[in-house]
């Protein structure tokens, strides 16, 4: 039972993140082609013209307009709560729980109360304070990336344009839709959720490591291996968020569910908001310290 709990809820998860790498394809590839377009094409957008004064206008109004229409689209989408009639209400219900939590009927009675305090769960708590700490760390790697391609070489950056940092994260999105849809199924079936998103956080940190060293090529080697990193990087980010939102799920019972979500979101949602302005504040300042003898923002002057 716990077996497929874990092969149905992954296939789910499969699917819910190729369409996220979809949208790594698309919103790299919008931002970079469509950012300071009077520069880019000025003879569509002259000098001096509203898209001139603010470059990052069309973009972002792109992406709105995209946003609203899928908000519209979301009042046709149906339902999913099952609601039971009738005096096996109870019981279907139960058995539901009982068949994802892969307990026997029998062994009913050590299931989990059904008023336990969620803040009394300690594996519910801890894969969300893990769901956290990672994505403060995702979300801060967002926001320093973009900024670090941008810069100047001789801030340690690659010096790419907006195009270049467009094109290399839609071809990380391109991999990642492949191994989500293709390859994650059978390592899954390998290694099992777990043990592959803790594979994929220890291999996390040596590719970030490297990142100083890939500053260092320059041309069609620092392109290619840049966009291997970026790859490597997106795949190991799915395949823990994916096994952390199954040890999450598992952790409750199908009525605590959204509750349980409803908790992790918003303890996410925290530390997401503190992401970015760290990122960028220990960016910049790294950069004012490339020589400096304690903390240098490049260790490899």
């Amino acid at each position: 039972m716990l077996l497929k709990f874990f092969e149905k809820n992954t296939k789910l998860l499969d699917s819910l993140l190729a369409a996220w790498g979809t949208g790594l394809i698309i919103g790299p590839a919008l931002g970079g082609y469509l950012a300071q377009p009077a520069e880019k094409y000025p003879h569509i957008f002259p000098k001096g013209s509203f898209l001139d004064k603010f470059p990052y206008f069309l973009p972002c109004v792109v992406i709105s307009g995209v946003s609203f229409v899928v908000v519209i689209a979301c009042l046709w989408i149906p339902e999913t709560l099952h609601k039971h009639n009738g005096s096996h209400a109870d019981e279907s219900i139960d058995d539901a729980e009982t068949i994802e939590n892969g307990i026997n009927m029998v062994d009913k009675e050590k299931t989990v109360p059904k008023n336990e305090n969620l803040f009394m769960n300690w594996p519910l708590m801890s894969s969300i304070i893990a769901y956290c700490v990672f994505s403060l760390h995702e979300i801060a790697y967002q926001e320093v990336f973009s900024l670090w391609c941008v810069s100047p070489q001789s801030l340690g950056g690659l010096n790419f344009s907006t195009n270049g940092v467009g094109n290399v994260l839609a071809i990380s999105g391109v991999a990642l839709v492949i191994y989500q849809l293709i390859l994650y199924q059978y390592m899954v079936k390998a290694c099992g959720p777990v043990v592959l998103a803790r594979i994929a956080g220890i291999f996390s940190i040596p590719l970030l490591q490297s990142y100083p060293f890939i500053a260092m090529l320059s041309g069609i080697a620092l392109y290619i291996v840049i966009s291997i990193a970026s790859i490597l990087k997106n795949i190991f980010t799915v395949t823990v968020v994916t096994g952390l939102f199954l040890l999450q799920n598992r952790a409750v019972e199908q009525h605590q569910r959204g509750a349980a979500n409803g908790i992790s979101m918003t303890a996410i949602s925290l530390f997401k908001a503190i992401g970015p302005a760290s990122g960028g504040t220990i960016l910049t300042w790294s950069q004012k310290r490339l020589d400096a003898a304690f903390l240098p923002g490049m260790m490899l002057n």
